[in-house]
């Protein structure tokens, strides 16, 4: 049998998976370079569908025609250039006789172990009379580690100047680290891209994640915490959820199954035995099963002690039809009494049972949860690399301003902080499915698929990798492409307005734009998301520095003297003037014709309006590209507010108190919660680099809302504190021969949780539920609070022990005024 698939062909010898700067270039002809690729007789479809995918992905590259043999190679179909592709022990099957002491000579070298699913790299001198040519061994383990070959060997060719570097190490062997390395794939209303989808596009992402190590893709049950149908699915959901698990048989990949028990209770008989036979009739069809995923919550909401018996159950019929697929169960969303039943359960023996697996809105961390759970059951990680604020792993130190506009599911590449988080957890659980919403995470799910094989791996050399494979750079621009996605994470570093690097990284992405060639930037969604990226946070710092300056002038014109209405006009000719500038205006634009080739491409869904998104928090955030980012709603709102007072004096007042909100009376201390700039007083805890979940550490928020809506954006910020961790505000040299006043706003997302606040040792309310949103709360503060010139403002949750994702206690401003009068008082 034959195929072909043109490309020019250029090997080049590399040590340790480097390449060597000096490559050999193998000649060619116009038509290419023929290059052989030789295996066993007998192939699994598993098989012959790794030999598909060495051909069709470097013929999507440049120009090589492969000519296919079976059998072993000989003398008289003598090839320059040999690629083997064989389980280790079929090798000397396929190899020419006199090759075959030559290849036990470098497995005696290497002593490559028996681990799943790695795989040896060899070359082999073939000489034949007076014709010299090399053999290339790929081997495998077992299917998977053929598979993982074709993937480094891939992932190591370079297509620069329309000929191809094909990497040729004298001897490589590589084995897995973690042998669960996955990710979700969500096929339903709620997430970002793959909603839109046809089963083509998941056979391309699932070949793209194989070839950086991946071995397992969750996919999320038909039933979950979403609408049944989006309106943009090319197929019925569970045509197309059927058709994935097909595709993973096809591939040799591992298919899980993320299960979550909706049904409302099933201590009711009845639900309890609908959702068997539901479950049945979803498994019995799935040609693949190699593991089970039940969340105890996020979604779902069943206590342990009827959960248990449930997923039991479903053990019981899964494994009629998938004998070996392995179960692992959750202890998301539980309160702590629910988490004292879910460890007396597992220490009570369930043998059904694999493992537990640790996600968000786990209220125990996973080391508790590690020291807690019986040794004999395995854990397994279920990271969220998808979401960057009200989520398990947030940006620490967000500018809310990012929050406001690119939101809790943006373009994220992370490599700095993924890595340090997933070094912080490897040693806790033995392989990873990582949560996804889409393909905003891309450069996340290659970097979690890389380290989970060889945790040792520089950053710098897996978005090499990426940046060859995706963006298809090389030499300089591979550099530059790799500091471009290392700058995107760098752009989200400290306050917006003070970050250099924005402008840095800016400028390296219209060098790489100007410079990309057809193949670079032409239907290429990888490319373009990193776009999308650079602009928005270019255009973000443009205009969040115009929209201020237009509402300082405003604030200026305030106090600036003059009768109330000359104030108030010129304040409004302030910010009714600004208007954005050219660049300003292209990267606007620009926005809009990267959403829409982005939903071309791949479905990526940036707008409700425009492209079908299911919620602007599900990554449409180009719906928020026209969001004001000043306060001129609330602004307007108080101007005529003041306007409307009785005597000019009221209104001049009026006015002041809108310009001098931070600073009401002289020597005032203001803290804008939220605001990482602006809250001078905030405790943050232990920090993100110790914490990098915030068990222990203050979070910065904001609240679904915008500033048109007629907020500040001082009410938009918030801080708060996980579960029982307090949040604390330290006052330090306060003068003891003064009074003071506590302002405080109360304010973020719509539900809220009950709190207590002291003041030293002293207690200035009880359990208290906000009483509005936003709720302003004043109190004179008692004497004896402050000790030694400090004064520590502490919250505390009212009702201890809850479970969710532990949010809810949120205060977005604080000022201490000194000499304020005296009563205490509320007002809304």
């Amino acid at each position: 049998m034959s195929r072909d698939v043109s490309i020019a062909f250029v090997c080049c010898l590399i040590g340790a998976g480097v390449l060597n700067a000096s490559p050999v270039v193998v000649p060619s002809t116009d038509s290419g370079t023929v290059i052989e690729v030789a295996f066993p007789v007998k192939q699994t479809v598993q098989e012959m569908t790794a030999l598909q995918v060495l051909t069709e992905e470097s013929g999507k590259r440049g120009r090589v025609t492969w000519s296919s043999e079976s059998g072993r190679l000989n003398a008289d179909h003598f090839q320059p250039y040999v690629v083997v592709l064989a389980q280790r022990d079929q090798v000397e099957q396929v190899l020419p006789q006199s090759l075959v002491g030559t290849w036990r000579d470098h497995l005696l070298r290497l002593h490559p172990s028996n681990a799943a699913e790695a795989f040896t790299i060899v070359t082999l001198p073939w000489k034949d009379k007076a014709k010299t040519g090399i053999v290339q061994v790929i081997s495998g383990n077992d299917v998977r580690g053929e598979l993982f070959g074709v993937g480094w060997l891939l992932r190591h060719m370079s297509f620069e100047g329309g000929t191809v570097q094909l990497p040729q190490s004298p001897e490589i062997f590589s084995a897995p680290d973690k042998p669960i390395r996955g990710h979700q794939i969500g096929y339903r209303f709620k997430n970002n891209t793959y909603d839109a989808w046809t089963l083509g596009q998941f056979e391309q992402h699932i070949r793209d994640l194989a070839i950086f190590g991946t071995n397992t893709l969750q996919l999320i049950s038909p039933v979950s915490d979403d609408n049944p149908l989006s309106p943009l699915m090319p197929a019925p959901p569970l045509e197309t959820f059927l058709g994935i698990s097909r595709l993973l048989d096809q591939y040799g990949l591992r298919c899980d199954l993320y299960y979550p028990e909706m049904r409302k209770d099933y201590s009711d008989p009845a639900q309890f035995q609908a959702e068997l036979k539901d479950f049945e009739a979803l498994v019995r069809r799935m040609s693949r099963v190699d593991s089970v995923h039940i969340p105890g919550g996020d979604p779902g909401h069943t206590p342990p002690e009827i959960l248990f018996p449930l997923a039991a159950a479903e053990v019981r019929i899964i494994r009629k039809y998938h004998p070996s697929a392995a179960v692992w169960i959750s202890a998301q969303g539980f309160d702590a009494e629910q988490y004292e039943s879910f460890y007396t359960l597992l220490g009570s023996g369930q043998d059904w049972l694999t493992g537990v697996f640790f996600g968000p809105q786990s209220r125990d961390g996973m080391e508790i949860q590690r020291k807690r759970v019986p040794g004999r059951y395995s854990m397994e990680f279920y990271p969220d690399i998808a979401h960057v604020m009200h989520a398990q792993f947030p940006v620490p130190g967000w500018d809310p301003v990012f929050a406001l506009t690119e939101g809790r599911e943006p373009i994220c590449p992370r490599p700095m902080a993924f890595s340090r988080i997933y070094k912080d957890f490897q040693d806790l659980n033995g392989g990873f499915i990582t949560y996804s919403e889409g393909v905003n995470d891309d450069v996340n799910k290659i970097l979690w698929s890389q380290l989970g094989w060889m945790p040792g791996t520089p950053i710098d050399t897996i978005l090499g990798e990426y940046a060859r494979w995706f963006l298809h750079r090389e030499g300089e621009q591979l550099g530059q492409a790799v500091a471009l996605i290392e700058g995107l994470e760098q752009d989200w570093d400290g306050p917006l307005l003070e970050n250099r690097q924005i402008a840095k990284t800016f400028e390296l992405t219209r060098h790489l734009e100007d410079s990309s060639n057809t193949a670079q930037s032409q239907g290429n969604w990888q490319w373009e998301s990193l776009l999308y990226r650079g602009y928005y946070d270019m255009y973000l710092q443009r205009k969040f520095a115009r929209e201020q300056s237009a509402q300082h002038e405003a604030e200026h014109a305030l106090v600036s003297g003059g009768r109330s209405a000359s104030r108030v006009k010129i304040a409004e000719r302030s910010l009714n003037e600004s208007k954005p500038g050219v660049e300003e205006q292209r990267e606007h634009d620009e926005l809009f014709k990267l959403g829409e080739k982005l939903y071309d491409d791949i479905g990526l869904q940036l707008s409700v309006k425009l492209y079908g998104a299911s919620n602007w928090e599900r990554g449409a955030n180009l719906d928020r590209v026209d969001t004001p980012l000043n306060d001129r709603a609330w602004m307007r709102a108080a101007m005529a507010k003041a306007e409307a007072q009785p005597t000019e004096t009221a209104k001049i007042s009026a006015l002041e108190a809108i310009a001098n909100w931070q600073m009401p009376v002289s020597g005032a201390l203001y803290d804008d919660l939220g605001s990482p700039a602006h809250e001078s007083h905030f405790v943050r805890g232990e920090g993100w680099q110790k914490d990098p979940e915030m068990y222990h550490t203050a979070i910065d928020g904001i609240a679904d809302r915008t500033l048109e809506d007629g907020w500040r954006l001082s009410w938009l910020s918030y801080a708060e504190a996980l579960y029982e961790e307090p949040l604390d505000l330290e006052y330090k040299d306060l003068d003891p021969s003064k009074n003071y006043r506590v302002r405080l706003t109360y304010a973020g997302e719509d539900y809220a949780v009950p709190l207590t606040l002291t003041a030293g040792d002293v207690v200035i309310h009880s359990s208290r539920l906000r009483q509005s949103n936003p709720e302003t709360y004043e109190f004179e503060l008692p004497k004896e609070a402050i000790v030694n010139g400090t004064l520590h403002l502490r919250w505390m949750r009212g009702t201890p022990g809850g479970g969710g994702g532990g949010r809810g206690r949120q205060v977005a401003e604080v000022w201490l005024l000194p000499q304020l009068a005296a009563t205490a008082v509320k007002s809304n």
